[in-house]
């Protein structure tokens, strides 16, 4: 039956009898429910709450689109199924968000006004692809309820010949910035050594603006959730070479006589600056960062981790302790790609511990990077042909509450699931949906509780349908998507059977004013309470509705 349109005094009639009727204070589980998750013993395997995501890289077509899709008939058809073949993996893992390169080498996977069309879509530098991958993939994600977190790559602009560009501008894309302005880029290595590619200038304060203002475009323009860095900042040191920036100190050194920590103070900038500049637009798009996993060793700081590896506030002047402690960015993910055990450079069990110890007390959530590429590789040494050692990860996470989730590099390396390991930590670790965390710092309005208005038995299921009342309407927040919770049998949940994702069937994005969602996983002959709650677009979870009663 075609359900009718409540006005608004009908929808708060019914919102009220519904309550009055069927859920007695003492027995909602929303009531106290900001306590419940302390109070609660919950179960660490089924956390409500767990950023759950894997890279989708696009740089030399590493994850999407393949190259393969350039020669396709109908290219852009392959490369939706593409991606849409990696959304599909992301359902079945429990994964609540996805992290996309769409600038790779100061280029673009939408039709920026700034910088040319990405070489990954077409094969040719400049080329226009015929559609806005952007709008798509942003597009696609939302429809399945993941977050949609824009990668992005600040100042690389090309890639190592023969393949990319090399050193040579010339072989750019005829529009492309650094051909208008050569005193922006330089080489490292130096043109002609092996490996050689051209980078933006981090120290020229109109590079810096610039680069700003051409991903700050995609944030205007497209409704992603997120804007994320990875760890290449200044080039990671080859050899002996010098990054060729004496002339850029002498001229913009700002009165720092160090050029290191001049350095340092550039992506300082870049960072808060790209922050405040996030934020002033869209203020609730979350700005994460994905830095190389060691920030200083404690040989040459006492600030520093347990380790003897590379340091990136030293090698890419990447000071990230700083942004956390300064509260720049909103997440931080380590790459933490290393393995659990006797491994002075770098053990993941001592390093999680460090990147705990940094962002507690502070309003910088922290998920861990992991190296699902290592997985089941010999090359990489024994440990990693342990089918367990990713599992083995996770589950150390949980001794740290500051760990709130996982990025995964890379989908194809999830994908391949060598030695069955994403099997084993999906089993462990993502069997039940997880809404992301919260972040209470950004900008949120209350929400009521939906009001079901229909929950009934049919061929392929029970399904249910509800509505939002007064969404987003005078000092109430919008829904953004709603969480669905089941419980076995007809009764009342009491306020901790909430509390943890045991009990969470489904999250949905929200469609309109009448939402309709249908439990396939219900079996015939059974009774079943539901529970529905609304989130709104940073997570925040509002109270849950009256319990709908199926039998």
């Amino acid at each position: 039956m075609k359900p009718t349109r409540l006005g608004a005094a009908g929808l708060a009639a019914a919102l009220l009898g519904a309550l009055v009727a069927a859920t007695p204070a003492t027995a909602t589980p929303d009531t106290a429910s900001a306590a419940s998750t302390t109070t609660c013993t919950t179960d660490p395997a089924t956390p409500k709450r767990q950023f759950r995501a894997m890279w989708i890289a696009s740089v030399t077509n590493i994850d999407w689109p393949t190259k393969g899709s350039w020669t396709a008939p109908d290219q852009v058809a392959a490369q939706k199924a593409e991606y849409l073949g990696w959304l599909d993996l992301a359902e079945r893992l429990n994964h609540n968000a996805v992290v996309v390169q769409v600038r790779p080498t100061a280029d673009a996977f939408w039709p920026s006004p700034h910088e040319p069309w990405s070489e990954y879509l077409t094969g040719v530098r400049g080329k226009d692809p015929g559609w806005d991958p952007l709008a798509f993939v942003v597009e696609e994600a939302h429809k399945r309820n993941l977050e949609f977190h824009a990668w992005f790559n600040p100042y690389r602009v090309s890639m190592p010949a023969p393949s990319g560009a090399g050193a040579d501008i010339s072989k750019l894309a005829p529009n492309h910035p650094a051909r208008e302005h050569p005193e922006w880029v330089f080489a490292y290595p130096p043109a002609g050594v092996a490996g050689s590619r051209l980078y933006y200038n981090p120290g020229i304060p109109e590079v810096r603006e610039f680069v700003q203002t051409a991903m700050l475009d995609a944030v205007k323009r497209y409704d992603i959730d997120g804007v994320h860095f990875d760890d290449y900042f200044y080039p990671y040191p080859s050899g002996t070479h010098q990054v060729p920036d004496d002339a850029t100190f002498a001229e913009f050194n700002r009165g720092f006589t160090n050029k290191a920590d001049w350095r340092r103070d550039n992506i300082n900038l870049l960072v808060q600056e790209m922050n405040a500049k996030i934020k002033s637009v869209k203020p609730w798009v979350k700005f994460g960062v994905s830095p190389f996993g060691i920030w200083r060793n404690k040989s040459v700081d006492p600030l520093g981790s347990d380790t003897t590896g590379s340091q990136s506030y030293d090698i890419i002047s990447a000071d990230t302790r700083k942004w956390i402690k300064e509260e720049w960015i909103d997440y931080v993910v380590p790459q933490l790609y290393w393995y659990i055990g006797q491994y002075p450079a770098a053990d993941y069990a001592r390093l999680v511990p460090w990147w705990a110890e940094q962002v507690r007390g502070t309003r910088v959530q922290l998920y861990i990077g992991q190296a699902d590429y290592k997985s089941g590789e010999p090359v990489y040494g024994s440990f990693w042909m342990n089918p367990r050692e990713l599992s083995d990860h996770l589950t150390l996470n949980r001794q740290y509450p500051e760990v709130l989730g996982n990025v995964h590099f890379s989908a194809v390396q999830v994908r391949a699931n060598r030695l069955g390991a994403t099997d084993i930590y999906a089993a462990e670790h993502y069997s039940r949906p997880a809404l992301v965390p919260a972040m209470p710092h950004l900008p949120a309005k209350p929400l009521l509780m939906p009001v079901v208005t229909g929950a009934t038995w049919q061929d392929d299921g029970v399904r249910l349908s509800w509505r939002q009342p007064a969404d987003g309407m005078g000092p109430l927040g919008s829904a953004t998507s709603y969480a669905i919770y089941r419980l076995d049998g007809v009764g009342l949940a009491d306020r901790c059977d909430l509390a943890d994702a045991a009990h969470l069937v489904d999250t949905v994005r929200a469609t309109g004013d009448v939402q309709s969602w249908v439990d396939t996983t219900a079996e015939a002959g059974h009774s079943y309470t539901y529970y529905v709650r609304a989130v709104d677009r940073v997570a925040n979870e509002g109270p849950a509705s009256p319990p709908a009663f199926v039998r």
